[in-house]
């Protein structure tokens, strides 16, 4: 296991004990809906949203416990889109992470409230004093997390994408679609960790670049495997979007073109963290990670 894997494996173990810790025990009336949140939140997966907050924090020596349960509180919102994004009015999707979709291990209405309860849970969680003890901190946060999950970002790109083959072959249109709907809030992840460490805006702004260039890349690399991976190794089904004749980065650009990519905008993303030296070792060990990732 190379020094990446095992950094991301803990952070993967760190983010799956705290949310335990932090989400409510499945009991009392609403012990059905707790049990599909914890269902969902504590399925695994890579977990790599926090990672980017964590490991960007450390760049600036930032608190550990505010960085970690803000990660949380992102991964909250990340498994809220998953929820609903596999849903029978999205795209209808049997298998997430290895297993049954929540809503075919509990029912669609279930899966519904536990997204919802999720989200606002992690607004809930930003709050907190307990996430940071200036109040400024936490409004900048909340504020973050809302604008990166919202209208004009995730749920937006969301709506692109159920728009399908009206955005056509418009690489422009596509790229934005990606942007919001992926790279919004894996953004915020990386300017979370910027932000709790009182980063400078030269920092902030080449964390930014970062984060759009590997956010872009994340996407493209997943339209790859969309197109050529195999259930064993993505935990989910493939094929999707030829199958429902959605638009991406694979459909618009063919397999080669959208590799060159993947490597360009690889390059882009190292090269904005040279500001950084070698505190930033790890997140540029991500970017490699994360172009020749199987699932």
């Amino acid at each position: 296991m190379s020094q990446l894997e095992a950094r991301l494996k803990e952070t993967a173990e760190r983010i799956n004990t705290a949310l335990d810790g932090l989400l409510p025990r499945e009991q009392g009336p609403e012990g059905r809906l707790l049990g599909a949140i914890r269902y969902s939140a504590l399925s695994g997966g890579k977990r790599l949203r926090p990672f980017f907050t964590l490991e960007a924090g450390r760049i600036f020596d930032a608190d550990e416990g505010s960085l970690l349960r803000t990660a949380c509180a992102i991964e909250c919102v990340h498994t809220y889109s998953l929820i609903h994004d596999d849903l029978p009015c999205m795209d209808d999707d049997d298998l997430r992470r290895g297993r049954p979709t929540l809503h075919r291990q509990y029912d669609e209405a279930t899966a519904l409230l536990a997204g919802d309860a999720l989200l606002t849970f992690a607004f809930e969680l930003l709050a907190d004093p307990a996430t940071h003890s200036d109040p400024q901190m936490r409004c900048k946060l909340i504020a973050g997390l809302a604008k990166a999950a919202g209208a004009v970002g995730m749920v937006a790109g969301q709506a692109a994408d159920m728009e399908g083959a009206e955005i056509g072959s418009d690489l422009i249109a596509v790229t934005r679609m990606n942007r919001q709907k992926t790279g919004a809030l894996i953004s915020f992840a990386v300017e979370a960790g910027a932000t709790i460490g009182c980063a400078s805006e030269a920092e902030k702004t080449a964390l930014s670049r970062y984060a759009h260039d590997v956010g872009l890349a994340f996407q493209m690399v997943d339209d790859l495997l969309d197109a050529e991976g195999v259930i064993r190794d993505t935990g989910k089904a493939v094929g999707k979007d030829k199958d429902r004749g959605k638009v991406n980065f694979v459909t618009v650009l063919g397999t080669e073109a959208t590799r060159e990519r993947v490597g360009m905008l690889a390059t882009q993303a190292k090269n904005h963290l040279a500001i950084f030296g070698m505190r930033a070792r790890v997140l540029l060990d991500a970017v490699d990670f994360i172009v020749s990732r199987r699932y």
